[in-house]
């Protein structure tokens, strides 16, 4: 097979760290190469060398054989290779056709003026290729991130056709967001595009790397540790070459889970919002956690944002500890007691600009200043706790947020509200896009949070996670309570018995 992409021996470092390590790949015409490991071992900085963010500091990259290093984004996406990125790069005041043409809007100058219906005709063309039915006139600030995901995908693709040279698609986390059945629609549409693509495929979910890689490369700490043939691999022995260790079979840490609870902490009665969901009644103890189950659309990412304070309720009612609570406002929702982790992290999770530690001790600035002064020393060594508690991969507790993966920047909007003390944490998939490893310690930190008396609200990234950490589930389908689920250790309920009430 003729390698259209070729690395040797690459390394990149920043201030402090040595994101990767003499590198060296390759990715043949036409083959889907898989591209795996824990959030910090590099990943992250390889793709956006390859997408022409960053710039190699040693080694060499060829691309369809000659010497390549590519000066921007659209250097690259000109040559042929493009990225659709895990944190969407979609502008949501832009169209459906904006997005997938943007930059290269000359395409379709009649005259010195964009002539939209051409645009939008050709945008249709790029739609049906990943089957998304969509007016391409659409802001992209009215689609879901599923449908907002296609729309990425659907710009990388237009590139067929409109260039001469071999095609390189890195897909960044796709199916993060997907339901199964656009799972499977993505992974046909992979099928097809490797007659006249090549591309990098890269996922937490390691069920999903095998079934669609032709190899797969293992990065840790930096470097390559493993390359195998997806037909010769286990997602045992990748997760285990993925954290240099045999991984705990108790994975989601049943054994610790919470038997005997405490008081009522919140109660909801008869809680709606118009056109999401409606009549929603439940209470929930110290201690416990409540999963979430249902499929998009359903009603439950409402209900999530609802108590994180960003969608008021229409009706109904909120009460912590036997107290009515108005939940107007993000601002009243955490003076309430809620600690909200979303799923979209970075838009709404951390603030980007700011240092570890600022984000850390963002809700709980109080805690850390006497008489309007901050003890900057204090809140030093409260920070430095939790980054050795969760093993937070980052070189002080000033680092920029910006220069942490994915998974670490979820582990510092967990402990912003540990830090916090929140009352009951309302968790929207907690888990979304981070490794095996830093799945393995948010799951702890969850089952700590639950044994100091926190009440969990958990929306998790599958089934499994669900069933595997709730004590008890609520399925919402069309916006009501289809079936109510106890969940305790030794007598979980089946995916089958979950999905029979979902859909």
């Amino acid at each position: 097979m003729e390698s259209i992409l070729e690395l040797e021996s690459v390394t990149k470092e920043f201030p402090g760290v040595r994101a990767l390590d003499s590198v060296s790949m390759h990715v043949d015409r036409n083959e889907v190469v898989g591209l795996i490991g824990e959030n910090g071992a590099g990943k992250s900085t390889l793709v956006k060398i390859l997408a022409g963010i960053h710039r190699i500091d040693a080694g060499t990259m060829k691309f369809g054989g000659e010497q390549a290093s590519f000066r921007s984004p659209r250097d690259a996406f000109d040559r042929g290779l493009t990225m659709v990125f895990q944190e969407q790069s979609i502008i949501q005041t832009l169209t459906v056709a904006e997005n997938i043409f943007l930059g290269r809007e000359r395409e379709f100058l009649r005259f010195g003026i964009i002539d939209k219906r051409a645009m939008n005709a050709a945008a249709k063309v790029e739609l049906a290729k990943v089957h998304l039915d969509c007016d391409p006139a659409t802001k992209c600030a009215n689609l879901d991130f599923a449908a907002r995901q296609m729309v990425e995908i659907a710009k990388a693709l237009s590139l067929d056709g409109r260039i001469d040279s071999d095609i390189v698609i890195l897909l960044d986390e796709p199916t993060s967001v997907l339901e199964r059945r656009e799972i499977d629609l993505l992974f046909e549409i992979i099928k097809e595009l490797k007659n006249k693509a090549s591309i990098i495929f890269i996922s937490h979910r390691l069920d999903e790397v095998l079934q669609v890689s032709d190899r797969v490369y293992v990065l840790r700490d930096g470097a390559v540790v493993h390359e195998t043939a997806s037909k010769d691999a286990t997602i045992t022995g990748l997760h285990e070459h993925m954290v240099g260790r045999q991984l705990d079979h108790r994975y989601y840490r049943e054994n610790k889970q919470r038997q005997s609870l405490g008081k009522p902490v919140l109660s909801i009665r008869n809680l709606s919002i118009d056109g999401e969901f409606r009549n929603l009644s439940f209470d929930l103890s110290e201690g416990e956690i409540l999963g979430i189950a249902g499929v998009v659309g359903s009603g439950r990412e409402a209900f999530a944002r609802c108590l994180g304070g960003l969608l008021p309720p229409s009706g109904g009612e909120i009460l912590i500890d036997g107290r009515a609570v108005r939940l107007n406002h993000p601002h009243q929702a955490v003076n309430a007691g809620f600690g909200f982790v979303p799923s979209e992290r970075k838009s709404e999770g951390i603030v980007i600009g700011l240092s570890v530690s600022e984000n850390m001790t963002l809700a709980a600035g109080k805690r850390f200043s006497k008489f309007g002064f901050i003890s900057f020393e204090r809140e030093r060594a409260e920070c430095q706790r939790w980054i050795d508690r969760l093993r937070i991969r980052t070189p002080s507790t000033k680092t920029p947020m910006q220069s942490l993966s994915g998974g670490n920047q979820q582990k510092v909007v967990l402990s912003k509200w540990q830090i916090f003390g929140s009352k009951v944490a309302v968790l929207d998939h907690p888990t979304r896009g981070i490794d095996v490893g830093a799945k393995e310690d948010v799951y702890e930190l969850i089952r700590e949070m639950a044994e100091q008396g926190v009440a969990i609200i958990l929306l998790g990234d599958t089934l499994e996670e669900v069933i595997g950490l709730s004590n008890v589930i609520l399925v919402l389908k069309d916006g009501e309570v289809s079936a109510r689920f106890e969940a305790p250790v030794g007598a979980k309920p089946d995916q089958i018995d979950l999905i029979s009430k979902m859909v």
